[in-house]
């Protein structure tokens, strides 16, 4: 959103002051249920995101109270996860009695807008990229948090060379720790990505951490491949062929094609965890040399800053990426424009 631009009731926006200290700058993503703003912290004087409950406004009763703890406990998931590669959350509010879910600002696009401006990726850079996430669905996973949206839309690639993973919308956990169940979702619906869905999921299944190991598979055979294994053409064949199908063979993949093979079992006991798959992905990136992996990456032309992955404009990539080791990668720094991260957004 430019400075000037309204809001759906004719309103100016730009300058609005959210929970009394996050004062809003420009809009991130909007989706069905709500929007991301980039605001200012006034009170610590730095930039953030804030996802803002913005559908159902005249809603009352249980369903406030239930779309209320959605947010909540998509912010306390993410928040129990400690690793610079998530997305970190700061603070949860209200402003005008809609949730917010306070977030850093990351400064630079998601996997899913790099794939789409720059197509598919060298074998050894989506494995770099994947281990980072891999690591840090190992951390989620400690945790007794279950992400179960691994996507393109929700790694983000930072201007530092920091991969994060972010949206925690539908994320389940252990103990929520406010006396509910562990997940607010419907009986007999699918929640999630349909492209990166795991069968067992797909049957109706409890998910486990095998499922965000699949969704993981699925989101790199898409990086290398161009597009994720099972789609179809609509969802009932999109499902019969990630319950039912063999995998298709790899054409792009090189040294990459066995892992995913691997993280793409459709037994979710044959898959690897989480630790064991970031070591085999870190194996196969390490491979490709320390260069390999981010050469087309730097290449891209510079962006605007901080930048949604579902906008259709812009540039592909933050000028002079270069990936963090998955070692080495330092403390979160500022940014969460949750690429995907709209709320209600796919």
């Amino acid at each position: 959103m430019s400075s000037g631009e309204t809001n759906e009731k004719g309103q100016d926006e730009t300058g609005r002051l959210l929970a009394g200290r996050y004062r809003v700058v420009s809009q991130l993503g909007r989706g069905g249920m709500g929007v991301v703003w980039r605001a200012v912290d006034e009170v610590l004087g730095r930039e953030v995101a804030v996802k803002e409950l913005r559908t159902y406004t005249d809603a009352d009763g249980p369903e406030l109270a239930d779309l209320r703890l959605r947010m909540q406990r998509e912010a306390r998931a993410a928040a129990r996860v400690r690793h610079p590669g998530v997305v970190a959350v700061h603070d949860v509010a209200e402003a005008d009695g809609r949730p917010l879910i306070v977030m850093e600002l990351v400064d630079g696009p998601s996997l899913d807008h790099v794939l789409r401006k720059r197509g598919p990726l060298d074998p050894h850079e989506a494995a770099a990229i994947g281990a980072e996430i891999m690591d840090a669905l190992a951390a989620a996973h400690q945790a007794g948090v279950l992400h179960r949206d691994v996507k393109p839309g929700n790694i983000l690639l930072d201007r530092s060379g920091r991969v994060l993973l972010t949206d925690f919308g539908i994320a389940t956990m252990d103990d929520p720790g406010d006396g509910s169940a562990t997940s607010l979702t419907r009986t007999g619906h699918l929640v999630g990505s349909l492209d990166y869905m795991a069968p067992e999921r797909a049957q109706g299944a409890d998910p486990g951490p095998a499922s965000d190991v699949w969704a993981l598979g699925a989101t790199l055979y898409a990086a290398v491949e161009g597009a994720s294994p099972f789609r179809r053409t609509s969802t009932f064949s999109t499902l019969t062929a990630i319950v039912g199908e063999p995998l298709p063979e790899p054409r792009r993949a090189g040294a990459l094609a066995p892992v995913l093979a691997r993280l793409l079992d459709k037994r979710p006991g044959s898959r690897p965890e989480a630790d064991e798959a970031r070591e085999l992905l870190r194996a196969v990136a390490d491979a490709g040399g320390s260069d390999n992996a981010t050469t087309a990456l730097g290449a891209a032309a510079p962006p605007a800053p901080t930048r949604v992955a579902t906008e259709p404009d812009g540039p592909a990539l933050p000028p002079g990426f270069r990936l963090a080791s998955a070692a080495g990668a330092g403390a979160a720094s500022g940014g969460a424009a949750p690429a995907g991260a709209a709320p209600g957004s796919e």
